[in-house]
């Protein structure tokens, strides 16, 4: 515990400035000031939890992924379930609001408000029990759900629901919001995967719930006090409120709307742990769910449909039922034409059948023959469905991962609009659900109804249980436009009434739907819902205003007719080229579905991933940056601290760039804070030097005996540790000749000029960037061995420059733009003759294939350059080399720039050729990412990213396979925390044709010669 004096912790954020910042909250809800340093001093004193007040923890969960933004008073973790138990004490006797929170991935609204936020994703994430026997798992709220289903799988189990969010939604936030996901057809909601639940009341009652029978029942009453007075008020509700129950609540399985009072039936076991999924955090907060596990079919097959309209699609559901499927996945032309035009998964669309509209039926066994034969059936079934649509029968597992991620994926990618000016598609109507039969009629009238109101949508979902996910245009920055999608919501509402739905039949009701409840549900049933609520939380504590006499639906909107959007100069031109946006527009990309809080697959977040913070999520930062930008909560602007810690812990390794479903690049947007931070604020040494790094290395090089004697001295570590360079770190050897000082340099320097003839013959410009050439000049001397053996005129600028990435992740960008200016006019006879520039560095690489377009997006000379630039592998593979194949196995790490911008396709198709065995590794970022891992502040986190992400994969590889790596850093981490040496594609390349001397096949237009 803490000291009983109430002082600054570790565990305790920075409070300075909070009497300031609680100016944010309106004064109906703002807490007194005094209740609230009274409520810290007792959160310090009575747990280990880390407590949050500062500006910057409530801006990052002042959002979530839908349209409503609401400050927190303060943000707390809890480390243990007593945590929790104390903190509510705490709360309790203060009398704040309480919002329990997981991942904070809700669409409506209930994962945000003005109360005191217990995140438990952090620390709460122990499964304490997995039964194969009983199947069923003990887990805390934290527990993310792909945990579960990982851990569930060694016992041939699975848990049920799978959300789209399954990476990093977590059970408690499940429990919260009865999620559901596209196998609800085979598992059902979460309501029908929980068997019993630890609870814990807003005035401190904590105890187990489940079925009841007479005996349970008795054992709540023995009880006493709150528990048996609960359980008492419960019994008497039902008995009072059966018939209207039965008779109110709509049959289908997709029910989500409204509290769970079916469950409280005698026929359902007076379930008072079902009842309570998705109360939102309204009544309780859970401590452990006792939740059920279901076979796991291991051999699964998927049917896709392609039909002309989704009308069709939906139609043909009645009839594919029958064949029990585990999942059936809709999904129009707006989703595929949307991630088309933004160039996205253009491959994998490639894949689906030709359609408008295309359903996804998966069928799974234990048995691959089985699932095979009813895959087959359904396929056979074309020509008698509505719309004779065309099949396809798909059983590769690679595949099929392909073809579902463009339904997790696509509505995300496209929530973005290209037209800045025109309302942005959105959640404002996200999950309504009516019974199977009648979704092709009800998708009709819809369809006609979005139409009316000048909308236009995008259609995808559950078609198997009737639950349909529509991203709409809404107007919601002006009161006009909130008028009229007031209206709309009302219509819709009362039309999935009509269809015997529920408006919500996945993501539950929060601020989005609570109003229009009663539309659905009946007067008296609206009084039994407000009952229940009371029985719980009599003093309305528990996440106030949501679902039950929920506040207005237009009320707390992130981007509503308050919002204005604070426009910054940059040189740089954010988003795609098309369309490109503003510094303050980028900061709006986020629409808050956490991908980046995944902890497996990709690349994004390494820093999230490392530290399971929010403030260093790819969320988290876009969420403090549009904070900043509003000046609400953050106040002072680019001199925020709290917003500079978070990207400072930013590796900028673009890994959003490319794995975000909307696109959110935080390296550009580091970059950018970071050249306004040190308009005013000075530049630490360590980051000026790094900076300028191109500048002094080659000047090291001449001098590289005392530079590496020095680094290796402990008092010279000592000192420039206080300068922020990590004492522990072990740095790499500056070469004692570079390559540009080398013998290779002086003959291709002494090259004859380029004419058009170069244009013709096999010539590249070999790119001698900085690292290489300073720190492993053996690497751009394998490259021109390579490139040489090939028949390939190599070719080098007249002078040494370095491509300015460490500009940028110093924030020096107008040190880049005039550095990328200067090279322009050196490439000026490259670029003219349109020859390839052969960039062995990745992170070289991104700069002229990112940062140079955005940095000039009209400049044809930019845009040339940037075409021509290609990896070695890139290279060899476009002009048709022919690699011989020998007895090796060869794994290659991929460096997070190449991955964002282009890929290791090229790599991972040379490897195949060329090596016995071997593959690209599914790796994820090394931790080292420049500078970041030598930094006093981030070399930590480096450490931990590296044993996380890249160890795990590199350990287990055979001791004599070899190992690619083309990044400079990344070759440096893998040494420094695996000990094993990995080398360049261009030393790989180079050995083999010291071991295969037999002459090499190069293929031209005009014949194949010998070399």
């Amino acid at each position: 515990m803490a000291n009983a004096q109430f002082a600054p912790s570790p565990r305790l954020a920075a409070f300075s400035g909070f009497r300031d910042h609680m100016n944010s909250n309106s004064s109906s809800t703002r807490p007194d000031l005094n209740k609230l340093l009274s409520l810290q001093r007792q959160l310090a004193q009575t747990t280990d939890a880390e407590i949050r007040f500062d500006a910057g923890s409530r801006a990052a969960y002042a959002s979530e992924a839908s349209n409503y933004r609401q400050v927190p008073i303060g943000v707390v973790l809890p480390r243990t379930v007593e945590d929790v138990v104390s903190i509510m004490r705490a709360c309790h006797d203060a009398g704040v609001p309480v919002l329990t929170r997981g991942a904070g991935t809700s669409m409506c609204g209930q994962s945000v408000n003005v109360a005191v936020i217990i995140d438990t994703s952090r620390h709460l994430t122990r499964i304490e029990h997995l039964d194969g026997a009983s199947r069923t798992a003990v887990v805390q709220p934290g527990v993310i759900c792909d945990q579960l289903k990982s851990a569930a799988a060694l016992k041939g189990l699975t848990f049920g629901p799978d959300p789209a969010t399954h990476s990093r939604c977590t059970i408690g936030g499940m429990v919260g919001n009865n999620s559901c996901g596209a196998h609800s057809v085979m598992a059902g909601k979460t309501a029908e995967n929980i068997e019993s639940m630890e609870i814990l009341t807003y005035d401190g009652e904590r105890f187990w719930v489940g079925p009841t029978d007479e005996e349970a029942f008795q054992a709540h009453l023995a009880a006493g006090g709150r528990r048996a007075e609960i359980v008492q008020a419960l019994g008497d509700l039902v008995d009072r409120y059966a018939d209207e129950i039965r008779a109110g609540f709509p049959k289908l399985k997709r029910r989500v709307s409204g509290y769970g009072l079916d469950q409280l039936l005698p026929e359902n076991g007076f379930n008072i742990a079902r009842a309570l999924v998705g109360s939102e955090g309204t009544c309780v907060s859970v401590l452990r769910a006792t939740t059920t596990l279901v076979r796991n079919p291991t051999a699964r097959v998927v049917t896709v449909f392609g039909f002309p309209t989704i009308f069709d699609a939906a139609d043909c559901v009645p009839q594919l039922l029958p064949l029990e499927p585990i999942a059936m996945e809709g999904l129009d032309t707006g989703i595929v034409g949307g991630l088309r035009e933004r160039g996205l998964a253009l491959a994998d669309i490639a894949e689906l059948p030709e359609g408008n509209a295309w359903l996804m039926v998966e069928f799974g066994t234990d048995n691959l023959e089985s699932s095979l034969k009813r895959a087959q059936a359904a396929a056979d079934l074309a020509n008698s469905l509505p719309g004779l649509p065309n099949a396809r029968v798909v059983a590769d597992a690679a595949m099929m991962k392909r073809l579902w991620s463009i339904r997790e994926t696509g509505a995300s990618a496209t929530s973005i609009g290209d037209d800045p000016s025109k309302p942005d598609p959105v959640v404002g109507w996200e999950d309504a659900a009516v019974e199977p039969r009648l979704l092709g009629a009800y998708l009709r009238e819809f369809s006609a109804l979005v139409e009316r109101y000048g909308y236009t949508t995008n259609m995808y979902g559950h078609f198997g249980d009737g639950c349909i996910h529509s991203r709409i245009n809404f107007d919601l920055r002006n009161s006009q436009g909130i008028h009229t999608w007031r209206n709309f919501l009302e219509e819709a509402a009362k039309l999935v009434v009509k269809y015997e739905g529920s408006l919500s039949g996945e993501h539950g009701d929060g601020q989005a739907k609570g109003q229009l409840l009663s539309l659905m549900y009946s007067p008296e049933l609206m009084d039994t819902f407000r009952e229940f609520k009371t029985i719980w939380d009599p003093k309305n504590r528990m996440n106030p205003g949501k679902l039950i006499d929920a506040m207005p639906v237009d009320e707390n909107l992130r981007l509503g007719p308050t919002y204005r959007r604070v426009d910054v100069p940059s040189h740089f031109s954010f988003g795609n080229l098309q369309s490109p946006d503003t510094f303050a527009r980028a900061t709006e990309r986020c629409i808050g579905m956490g991908k980046c809080r995944s902890l497996e697959g990709g690349t994004m977040c390494p820093s999230y991933r490392a530290t399971r913070e929010e403030k260093y999520s790819t969320r988290g930062r876009s969420r403090l940056l549009f904070e900043m930008l509003k000046g609400e909560v953050i106040t002072d602007g680019w001199d925020n601290k709290e917003v500079k810690d978070s990207l400072d812990n930013c590796l900028a390794c673009k890994g959003c760039r490319s794995d975000c479903p909307t696109h959110v690049d935080l390296a550009k947007y580091k970059s950018q804070f970071l050249y306004e931070h040190y308009q005013k604020a000075k530049r630490p040494l360590m980051d000026t030097m790094i900076g300028h790094i191109g500048t002094w290395l080659p000047v090291a090089t001449r001098i590289s005996g005392l530079v590496n004697v020095a680094m290796k001295m402990r008092p010279f570590r000592a000192v420039a540790e206080k300068f922020g360079l990590a004492s522990h770190v072990k740095f790499p050897a500056v070469a004692a000749t570079a390559f540009r000082n080398g013998e290779t340099c002086k003959g291709l320097l002494s090259a004859s000029k380029l004419d058009a003839h170069s244009a013709l013959s096999k010539t590249v410009l070999l790119w001698t960037d900085t690292f290489n050439n300073g720190f492993s000049p053996d690497v751009l001397e394998a490259s021109v061995r390579v490139l040489r053996s090939y028949g390939v005129d190599v070719r080098l600028m007249s002078k040494q420059m370095c491509c300015g990435r460490p500009y940028y992740d110093a924030g020096m960008i107008d040190h880049a733009k005039r550095n990328l200016v200067d090279i322009m006019a050196q490439l000026k006879d490259v670029i003219a003759l349109g020859l390839p520039v052969v960039v062995l560095e990745p992170s070289c690489l991104s700069v002229f294939r990112d940062e140079l377009r955005s940095l000039f997006p009209t400049d044809d000379k930019a845009a040339a350059l940037a075409a021509s630039v290609k990896t070695l592998a890139e290279y060899l593979e476009s002009e048709d080399f022919d690699v011989p194949k020998l007895d090796e196995s060869v794994y290659v790490h991929g460096h997070c720039h190449q991955k964002a911008c282009g890929g290791v396709q090229a790599e991972s198709r040379l490897v195949g050729k060329a090596a016995q065995s071997g593959a690209v590794l599914q790796t994820g970022c090394c931790g080292m990412a420049g500078a970041f891992g030598y930094h006093t502040k981030t070399a930590g986190i480096a450490r931990s990213v590296a044993e996380s992400e890249l160890v795990p994969k590199i350990q287990p590889l055979d001791e004599n396979a070899v190992l690619v790596s083309d990044g400079f850093s990344c070759r440096s981490q893998i040494r420094n925390t695996t000990g094993r040496s990995a080398i360049h594609l261009a030393q790989w390349l180079d050995g083999r044709a010291k071991r295969n001397p037999a002459p090499r096949r190069v293929k031209s237009s005009k014949q194949e010669e010998t070399v």
